[in-house]
Formats: structure tokens, C-alpha cells, sequence
């Protein structure tokens, strides 16, 4: 078993109509709106970061530099855009609600991963006449770099840990594993049970290997960010003030004031009349 996986090359491809773009495209403004009106700015911002940042990788490096991306019926620049988009805006706010254990996190996490297994079933259904586009990309000159930014970022991270005496100020490790093997496994899951990527051998290892190297990989620089970005400008960023704990984002309690019955307030006032003069 071991021979036959070191046979098989990891090449992630993908086939979808275009119909799957403007659907995904609805639920991802959905996804924004929600994240901002509910005061999740942080959130909000880093999604979107993270949409930037897949561009940049996927266009700039696997397609421009190392040749690797292929992109079969569709402009290649535009759609990698909506590509990274898509997948860099739900990953990451996956992440930074996972990071911050927001109280809603259950919630926007069943959202993100409904849209990844609906949108593409209803593409799939009425996406016909819509023409097809096929993407595949190879892994094998940049693998082994990943491997080791995983092997350098965790090993940092636990150095720091071994040096840390007091057992709450160390860093969870299993918590940064699980964000970031569960969030690439989640919707490299979803490609393979929707058909946009191929049932068989390949994409089984795929699937593995994907799902435990390349999100995962930059938890650690990710929670650094984290930390960073919540000490010097919290949830809410410059909105803090105007709107501070909305939708539970810092406290679900309500204060409600209590009057005291021994307090001055409720002390019946001593009215004394002045007297009549004669």
C-alpha cells in the first residue's frame, strides 16, 4: 500500500459549470454581510485578506511562477480570482472563529460548510447549459517546501511551549491541528461527495494530504496574527466604542442596574414646611 501511494502523484483537479460562480458568488456576500452587521469586523477584514492571499498564491505562484495551475474554459486571472475568493474568504473565517472560540462558531460554521455541499449540487442540476470549466493543479515541485513550513512552524511553537513553566500560557497544539486539518478536509470533503473532483485513487490521497498539510501549515503564523490583532483592537476593530458586545461577540450577560431599598434614592424626602408667621 505503502509503494502504490508513493506512485501516485497529488494532482487536486476540479470540473464545474458556470452557474456554480454567480451562486457561490451570492453566498459569499451573504457570509460578509452577516459577519459585519454582527460585529465580527476582525473577521470580516481577515476573510477577506485571506481571499487576497489565495490569489496571490494560486495565480502568482502555482500558475505564473512554478506553471502548475491549469485552467480549461474560463479566463485563468479571473477565474482564479473568484476561485480564492472562495475558498480564501470561508477558510479563514472558519479559522479566526475557531481561534477567537466565538459563541457563534458552531452556527457560521454549519453556513460555510451547507454552502460548500448545496452550491454545487444545484449548479450541478441546473447548471447544464451553462458550459463547463475543468482546473487541476500539480503539487510536486512545491510539496516537499510545505512540508517543511509545517515541520519549522510547529516545531516553534513547541519549543515555546517547553519553555513555558505555567501550563495555561501554553499554546494548544491539538486546537491549532484541528482548526486546520478539519477547515481544508472540510471542503476538499465536499468537492469529492458533490463530483466536482473525481472519486478515485488520486483524490484520496489527495484529500489526506492536502487536509493535513496545506492550511494547516500556517495555523501557527495565523495565531500569532490572532493574538496581535485581538490585543491591540479587539472583535469589533474601530467600531469598538459604537458598538460594543453586539450579537455576543464579547458577552452574552446584560447588566441591569438594582436600586436598593436601604440606598438614598429610595429614602422618602424630609419636606419640612416653613412655618406661618403670625
Amino acid at each position: 500500500m505503502i509503494l502504490e501511494a508513493r506512485d501516485i502523484e497529488i494532482v487536486p483537479s476540479r470540473n464545474l459549470n458556470y452557474l456554480y460562480i454567480p451562486l457561490d458568488c451570492v453566498w459569499l456576500i451573504l457570509l460578509l454581510v452577516l459577519l459585519f452587521i454582527t460585529g465580527r469586523h476582525a473577521t470580516f477584514i481577515w476573510s477577506l485578506c485571506g481571499g487576497v492571499l489565495y490569489w496571490l498564491v494560486d495565480f502568482g505562484i502555482f500558475h505564473l511562477a512554478l506553471n502548475e495551475r491549469k485552467v480549461v474554459g474560463a479566463n485563468t486571472a479571473l477565474f482564479l480570482l473568484w476561485l480564492s475568493m472562495s475558498y480564501g474568504i470561508t477558510n479563514f473565517a472558519y479559522i479566526w472563529l475557531w481561534l477567537r472560540k466565538d459563541k457563534r462558531a458552531i452556527e457560521f460554521t454549519i453556513l460555510i460548510v451547507c454552502e460548500w455541499i448545496t452550491t454545487p449540487l444545484v449548479a450541478d442540476n441546473y447548471g447544464a447549459p451553462f458550459g463547463q470549466v475543468s482546473i487541476s493543479r500539480g503539487t510536486g515541485s512545491y510539496h516537499g517546501f510545505m512540508a517543511i513550513f509545517l515541520a519549522v512552524s510547529y516545531s516553534i511553537v513547541i519549543i515555546i511551549n517547553l519553555f513555558r513553566t505555567n501550563p495555561k500560557k501554553r499554546i494548544n497544539l491539538l486546537w491549532l491541528n484541528a482548526i486546520g486539518i478539519t477547515v481544508q478536509f472540510g471542503w476538499e470533503f465536499s468537492l469529492l461527495i458533490t463530483g466536482i473532483r473525481p472519486m478515485n485513487k488520486n483524490s484520496f490521497f489527495t484529500l489526506i494530504i492536502d487536509s493535513l498539510v496545506e492550511t494547516n501549515l500556517g495555523l501557527p503564523a495565523m495565531y500569532g496574527i490572532f493574538l496581535l490583532v485581538n490585543k491591540k483592537f479587539g472583535e469589533t476593530f474601530w467600531f469598538k466604542d459604537k458598538m460594543k458586545r453586539l450579537a455576543d461577540c464579547e458577552s452574552d450577560d446584560v447588566t441591569i442596574p438594582v436600586i436598593r431599598l436601604n440606598s438614598p434614592i429610595s429614602q422618602p424626602m424630609n419636606i419640612q414646611s416653613e412655618p406661618k408667621s403670625s
